[in-house]
């Protein structure tokens, strides 16, 4: 058992957890300052505004802190809970985002901000092989954080594209780009398709310029392009024609039409050409 005290094992979790910390104080800093009646702007999510964005992110964050606190109340209350919303015909995740949407704008913001802490506070404190359970398959901790930081970074887009504001993209889109290559294979199989056996090399560029890479140099199939394009494309936040992005073989070029970061179900992306 590995022992996460001994120096260098919490390393990678840490780091994660710090570039988690900066990708949530981004989006904090788009709706601190915001008026009432801007949390109510309709995002590019149909039926979900600014205060629904980020009460997702708030409802993901506790329940991602329970599982890192107390695995088995997660499993407890999780089944218990999401199985009396769907008996009633309800859809957890829009439950969710609707209650917090209801909440004044002020209190919202407040409890999200707490939850960012508990969570981080408590993924720091899992051992490092410990698996978390969760709505999909269990994690590690460095593994949720990097989830969570996915999910900040893109409903962070939508987000800023309600808000009609820019954000500077930076290093910390190496995560998001790491989940969209390595959820390759759920990809097909969401959408009923096998799991591809050749292996694909993705060559993204950086923010800063320089090369991100996975997969073996000498792959026939081959995705290039810039990391922002791609990591938009695999949250699913603009259409694959609207990208940068460069597919070379049979695999790839059926990859990133349906590509995707996060678990569960297809989502239905954007219409080419998006503009809110």
């Amino acid at each position: 058992m590995t022992d996460p005290n001994v120096p260098g094992e919490s390393s990678v979790l840490t780091g994660l957890l710090a570039d988690l910390r900066a990708e949530s104080e981004v989006l904090d800093g788009l709706v601190a300052g915001l008026e009432p009646d801007h949390w109510a702007l309709d995002t590019p999510a149909a039926g979900w505004t600014v205060a629904h964005q980020i009460a997702h992110l708030a409802w993901t964050d506790d329940w991602s802190a329970l599982a890192a606190r107390d695995p088995e109340a997660f499993v407890a209350d999780s089944r218990r809970i999401f199985g009396e919303l769907l008996a009633a015909g309800a859809d957890p995740v829009e439950d969710g985002a609707a209650r917090g949407a209801a909440e004044e704008p002020a209190a919202l913001l407040t409890r999200w901000r707490a939850g960012r802490e508990r969570l981080a506070t408590a993924l720091a404190a899992v051992p490092a092989d410990t698996r978390l359970p969760w709505l999909g398959p269990p994690m590690k901790a460095p593994s949720m954080a990097t989830a969570r930081l996915m999910e900040t970074w893109a409903h962070g887009q939508d987000v800023a594209d309600a808000l009609g504001a820019v954000r500077e993209p930076s290093a910390r889109l190496r995560h998001v780009a790491h989940l969209g290559v390595r959820t390759l294979g759920f990809a097909f199989t969401v959408h009923g398709l096998p799991a591809p056996q050749a292996p694909v090399r993705v060559e993204l560029t950086s923010p800063e310029g320089g090369l991100w890479t996975w997969g073996p140099e000498g792959a026939v199939d081959r995705v290039t392009g810039p990391a922002l394009d791609f990591c938009l494309l695999v949250t699913q936040r603009r259409h694959r024609d609207d990208l940068a992005l460069t597919a070379v073989g049979e695999v790839a070029t059926a990859w990133l039409p349906i590509a995707q970061a996060f678990a569960g179900p297809p989502g239905k992306g954007r219409r080419s050409g998006f503009s809110l």
